[in-house]
Order: structure tokens, then C-alpha cells, then sequence
């Protein structure tokens, strides 16, 4: 038996003993050491790929769950890596390649902590390992490659976690409410059909996009000895290293991310489509105010983008950092019967308190330990999490074509346009590729 099935099969036999008690728990899955924590063998075992300040938020995450194990790290930064193992401890090993680590290593649960332009490779990899993944993100850096990923979670019977939390926990950003009660209303049927919506500065959505954008005619720098450049570009083309492409700031370089809009985009558009009701189709057509033509290497900025469901639901995205803007007074939301503002501040007044009246929207699981032990899907999960991963690359692919694009939501492909399609599937550098 390989390794990957010998993983597989511990981690089988675990979620068939957490089923088999009385009732779903945090921590049912074996006998509790002496100190009421699990015993060593009942931990789940975690790895992380990418040390860096998010990655180093994971880790401190696991060390500080009792439930859990830190049994290695990877990076291909070595001083990363090394601070990285100094926090994980004796007991944790360090790798520069995640593909060694995969195969070594005895992991139930992978993280994903890596620049979006690994996320695909390294999310299929870990599934196809039999680890279950808890990925950073957003879901893939392009829109076509986030079906490998939910197609690696089918065949392999794992569970996917995208690390964004709005539709789970509540705190929403500069709104200064929680979803439930937006999820409430709109349920409700109270404020009409279609619906608009609008994630904007006006209306406390800081979308980054200068503080994303790449440099270009940037002259060449040395290779710092500590990074292994190459194993950092991958997948992405070769192109001269400065130190602005890597670490925090690759999210202003198109061969790696998409810009503010892909840093922030699942975090507020993910509970967009939560509200709407969304978490099977996307948009059908998609227009951008940006300047054009944009860089083929450095994000640049943009104004505005608006993005048009079958239904006539409408998503309206402001930068509020280049061109004209719309006007600051308008609402998040806004449908024929009634708007919401900022602070749930609503329009008419009464439907404030029709909220506290209104049932609950449907449970999902927010504990991702229970989703491993159980092998039941995670609330934000491969399958909803690519289409608001969609959403994302709609935008830019928008801004990026200059032109309005209309997209068909079943083939998740663009409708008559090689040339946006030509972004839906993007070639790798050999020898990597999905499968």
C-alpha cells in the first residue's frame, strides 16, 4: 500500500468513528488523552505550503488547536522556511519542495498558503495525496482551473475549505453587519427582484487596486541566495527577477494574481452570491470602465466594473481610484421595494426590524474539523468557492479585453470571444500542467 492510501485509509477510519457516536462533536473521533485533550493518535495532522505572513498565520492557527498536529512546512524561501520550522517545533519537518513533503510525510490536512498562480497545482496534488485542503484565496488564479480542483475533490472523496469567512462567521467588512441578517431579508422576498448591489469604497469595500498594481521597465535585480527562484515561478513564464514580482506584492503581476480585485474579490463577493442566491450560476454578462489597453504583465488600475445575472440582478464594483465615480449616497443594496445602506441602515425603516422577525437561513458547517472527521462538505467548499472565484476573473478578464463579454454559466466559458477565453485556460511552463 503507498503511502497516499495508507494516509487515505487513517483518515477513513477516523471519520467512521467520529460517525459512529452519538452525536457530531468538536472532538469525537477517538479517546481523549489524561488532560481532556485528544490522545496523539487521534490528532489530525497538518502541513502547510508557504511560509510566509499568511502562511505563518495558519501555523499559529494549528499550533494553537488541540486537536491538532504541525507535522511539517514548506517554502522555497530558506529563511522562511527556517522561521517557519523554529515555530513548528522538533516534531515538525521542513521541505522546499511540496511534492517530497506530499509523498513523506504522514498529512490529513493540507494548507494551501501559496501565491494563486500554485494554488491549482497544489490543491490537486494534495488531494490526489489523500490529504483534505484547506486553501488560501483566491480558488485558482485563473477562471478554468478551479474545475481540476473541485474534480480532484470528487474522485479522491476529500473535503475543500477556501479560506474566506464572510457567509460563515459574520463580519462583513465596511458594511459593519453580518450576513445573516442581509441573507434574512433578501429571503424574505422584502426588498423586491432583481436585486443591485454594490461593493464599493462608498459603501466600505477598499478594493486596493493601487496598492496592487505592478511595476514595469523595472530593471533586473540579483537573486537573493535564499530563494530558489525558479521553484517559486513554477507554472509561470520565466521572466527577469526584481524583488516587487515575489513575496507580498506578486498580486501586481498577471502571470501570478489579478490585482486588489483577486486579493479581495472572494472576500466580498463571496457573500454576494451567498445572498443572491447565486452558488450555482454566475453572471451572463460582464462590462468594465478601465483604461485600455491594459499591461500584458503589470495590473493596472480600473473604475468600474458591472456584471449582469440571467435573472437581472445586477453587481456593481467601484474602485473609487481611477475615472469618475458614481454617487457616494447610494446603497449596498437595492431592490424595487427597498434599499439597504451601510450600517443596515434600510430604506424603509420598518424593514429593520422585519429582519428580527424573519427565520434563519439553512446551517452550514464552519468547523472545518468536522467536515474532515465527517467527510461532509465544508460551508465555503470547491463547489460554491469556484463560482465566486468566477466572479473574480469575470472582472478582470472584462478589464483586461476592454470590451463587454457575455459568458455562458453552464460551459463557464465566454460566448463567441476566443480572445477572453484565451484567459479561461492559460498554458503552464513545462513540465507542469493539470490533469
Amino acid at each position: 500500500m503507498s503511502h497516499a492510501e495508507i494516509s487515505l485509509s487513517r483518515r477513513r477510519f477516523l471519520g467512521k468513528s467520529a460517525l459512529a457516536g452519538a452525536a457530531i462533536t468538536i472532538l469525537p473521533r477517538g479517546v481523549l488523552g489524561a488532560d481532556g485533550q485528544p490522545a496523539a493518535n487521534d490528532r489530525i495532522n497538518h502541513a502547510v505550503i508557504g511560509c510566509g505572513g499568511m502562511g505563518n498565520g495558519h501555523i499559529d492557527m494549528i499550533k494553537s488547536d488541540p486537536s491538532a498536529k504541525l507535522v511539517a512546512v514548506c517554502d522555497v524561501d530558506a529563511n522562511r522556511l527556517a522561521a517557519a520550522k523554529a515555530k513548528g517545533g522538533d516534531d515538525c519537518k521542513a521541505y522546499r519542495d511540496f511534492r517530497e513533503m506530499l509523498a513523506s510525510e504522514d498529512i490529513d490536512c493540507c494548507h494551501v498558503v501559496t501565491p494563486p498562480h500554485w494554488h491549482a497545482l497544489q490543491n490537486v496534488a494534495a488531494l490526489d495525496a489523500g490529504c483534505d485542503v484547506w486553501a488560501e484565496k483566491p480558488m485558482t488564479r485563473t477562471l478554468g482551473e478551479g474545475r481540476y480542483v473541485a474534480e480532484a475533490v470528487r474522485r479522491n472523496g476529500r473535503v475543500f475549505r477556501l479560506n474566506t469567512w464572510f457567509r460563515l462567521y459574520g463580519g462583513f467588512y465596511g458594511l459593519g453587519t453580518a450576513v445573516k441578517p442581509l441573507k434574512k431579508l433578501v429571503m424574505s422576498g422584502a426588498l423586491g427582484w432583481p436585486l443591485t448591489v454594490r461593493v464599493s469604497a462608498h459603501t466600505g469595500f477598499n478594493w486596493k487596486a493601487s496598492m496592487w498594481s505592478g511595476k514595469i521597465n523595472v530593471p533586473p535585480e540579483p537573486i537573493p541566495p535564499e530563494l530558489d527562484y525558479d521553484r517559486w515561478l513554477g507554472p509561470a513564464p520565466v521572466k527577469p527577477y526584481f524583488s516587487h514580482r515575489v513575496h507580498g506584492s506578486f498580486r501586481g503581476y498577471w502571470d501570478y494574481d489579478g490585482g486588489g480585485l483577486a486579493d479581495m474579490g472572494q472576500h466580498y463577493l463571496d457573500p454576494v452570491q451567498y445572498l443572491l442566491d447565486k452558488d450555482d450560476t454566475s453572471p451572463v454578462e460582464v462590462e468594465a470602465y478601465a483604461p485600455w489597453p491594459q499591461h500584458d504583465d503589470a495590473v493596472g488600475p480600473w473604475g468600474r466594473v458591472w456584471m449582469k445575472y440571467a435573472d437581472g440582478c445586477t453587481l456593481i464594483l467601484e474602485s473609487c481610484e481611477w475615472g469618475d465615480q458614481e454617487t457616494k449616497d447610494k446603497p449596498y443594496i437595492e431592490g424595487p421595494n427597498g434599499k439597504v445602506y451601510p450600517g443596515f441602515r434600510t430604506d424603509p425603516p420598518e424593514l429593520a426590524e422585519l429582519v428580527k422577525r424573519l427565520p434563519d437561513p439553512e446551517p452550514m458547517i464552519s468547523d472545518f474539523n468536522v467536515s474532515m472527521r465527517t467527510l461532509r462538505k465544508f460551508g465555503l467548499n470547491e463547489l460554491n468557492g469556484n463560482r465566486s472565484n468566477a466572479l473574480i476573473h469575470l472582472a478582470n478578464a472584462a478589464i483586461r479585453t476592454g470590451r463587454k463579454l457575455h459568458f455562458d454559466p453552464v460551459k463557464m466559458e465566454f460566448i463567441n470571444d476566443d480572445g477572453a477565453n484565451r484567459l479561461v485556460y492559460q498554458p503552464m511552463r513545462a513540465p507542469w500542467r493539470l490533469c
